[in-house]
């Protein structure tokens, strides 16, 4: 990645040392497995998504954006599988397995089997049926990933095709979603529509999301555009979304004629203007990738500090209080346990039992009571073996109502509740493993790293003083991504 960087955005190198020293803290509290890092949960460039439902045009909308008839079109479905666009220096427009996603850590698939896997046993292994790499040689793709998803209704899709849509929408830049207006009864789109709709109205990443309503052209014949947006606004209202506005556009190569001059002029400029400020968001994604890489540390080290350290210690206190219980019961029950063999043995046992245990030893034991302190040992043992099986089924116990992804980036509280359960660890200790004193000053380290890369970001584009010459911004752009001209 570092080396890929020095090529393509040398201006993001200097994040990667902010990453590798927060990937050693999660490592030692748990939250992050030895062989998993930050950097492999988010991705290094733009990422586009474009989502929807069956024949809504999405990738004639991609051919159209870029120029090229990469993607097949039709009514019906053309496409099963989600893919991947993204820059190919070779002329050739190569499609390559789901493996090359799954297996490469620059791609926001890396390892995603592995989540398919969790959702639905067994297709894991069949990954190249979900995925696949298109490459295209165009400046329209270099530099950023466009992801066209199959159409799909909610109804019947599979979980692990869900799950797939899922990441997408968490990892993109921008998210596109894409309804059919020669389908002007959204009612029976509702399970559809609370997917792509209802999951984004809480996030504070709202704005990527673009409702687009494709093919406005067919409603020519009725003259009613109005009337069908505003039945989709009111579908989507429903579906929770009360802000935010449609976009209408439709490809005129596609298009069918529309007869009258004047109509025809109003439908060409609304959708050429909402086309246009679509390209906008699109060249958009590529300045605002540094400010996403930089933001997602700030925004983790409050997640961790604020939540997630507070989640893993409330669970390793309920473990604690719940062995310290069950200790004090089992030493009941051994205490219990003496006292019948004592009541069955009888009181006048008691004497002799004693004299036993202390009787004249071997000459070996130089004088001491061996055998008390074997019986002694031998007490330790049953109640220690009792405390270590009570802590590995309290601990499992309480691991399988933790999730393991948590947080914006996946992170793992049930491994770093167990790394606070292991044999070696003090069931009294109250601070989680991987954290105090030393943890919050690398925390607060992060914090400061992070402002200085905002700082050198801002630095690239914007100069308050008014003192940048013009030679600077030309040296400037290029390595910060300049967007392609729409």
């Amino acid at each position: 990645m570092e080396a890929h960087l020095k090529t393509e955005n040398p201006n993001l190198l200097p994040v990667i040392p902010t990453y590798r020293e927060f990937d050693r803290l999660l490592q030692g509290l748990g939250l992050l497995k030895r062989d998993e890092s930050l950097a492999t949960r988010i991705p290094w460039w733009p990422m586009i998504a474009i989502l929807g439902t069956f024949s809504a045009g999405k990738s004639t909308f991609i051919n159209s954006y870029l120029r090229h008839p990469l993607q097949g079109t039709g009514n019906q479905a053309v496409d099963d599988k989600f893919t991947v666009i993204c820059y190919g220096a070779d002329t050739k427009h190569e499609a390559l397995p789901g493996t090359a996603l799954n297996a490469d850590p620059r791609f926001p698939f890396y390892r995603i089997s592995d989540e398919v896997e969790k959702v639905a046993a067994g297709e894991g292994k069949r990954i190249d049926s979900y995925l696949q790499l298109k490459t295209l040689k165009s400046d329209r793709v270099r530099g950023k990933i466009i992801i066209d998803s199959p159409g799909f209704d909610a109804d019947d899709q599979r979980r692990s095709v869900l799950r797939l849509v899922d990441h997408i929408i968490d990892l993109s830049d921008l998210v596109l979603v894409f309804f059919d207006a020669r389908h002007p009864e959204p009612g029976a789109m509702h399970d559809t529509l609370h997917l792509l709709v209802s999951k984004t109205v809480r996030r504070a990443d709202a704005r990527k999301f673009l409702y687009i309503l494709n093919q406005i052209d067919t409603t020519a014949r009725e003259d009613n555009a109005e009337a069908v947006f505003g039945a989709w606004q009111r579908s989507v209202a429903q579906a929770g979304l009360v802000s935010g506005r449609f976009y209408g556009i439709y490809d005129r190569e596609a298009a069918g004629p529309i007869g009258n001059e004047a109509q025809r002029a109003r439908y060409e400029s609304k959708a050429a203007a909402d086309l246009a400020e679509i390209h906008g968001r699109i060249a958009e994604v590529e300045i605002g990738r540094g400010y996403r890489i930089v933001g997602m540390l700030d925004s983790l080290t409050k997640e961790v500090e604020g939540e997630l350290v507070p989640y893993v210690q409330a669970a390793v206190a309920r473990w604690r209080r719940a062995v310290l219980m069950g200790d004090a019961v089992w030493a009941g029950l051994l205490a219990a346990l003496a006292a019948g063999v004592v009541y069955l043995g009888g009181v006048d046992a008691l004497p002799a039992f004693g004299t036993w245990l202390v009787e004249e030893q071997p000459a070996w034991a130089a004088g001491l009571p061996v055998r008390l302190v074997a019986l002694g040992v031998a007490v330790a043992g049953i109640f220690l073996a009792g405390h270590f099986w009570l802590r590995g089924v309290m601990a499992r116990r309480i691991a399988a109502g933790l999730p393991e992804r948590m947080g914006e980036a996946d992170l793992n509280p049930r491994n770093a509740f167990l790394k606070n359960t292991g044999l070696f660890r003090s069931v009294l200790r109250k601070v989680p493993v991987g954290w105090g004193g030393r943890a919050r000053k690398r925390v607060f380290a992060i914090r400061q790293a992070v402002a200085a890369h905002v700082q050198r970001l801002n630095d690239l584009y914007t100069d308050p003083t008014g003192r940048r010459r013009p030679a600077d911004d030309a040296e400037v752009a290029p390595a910060a991504g300049t967007p392609v001209g729409t």
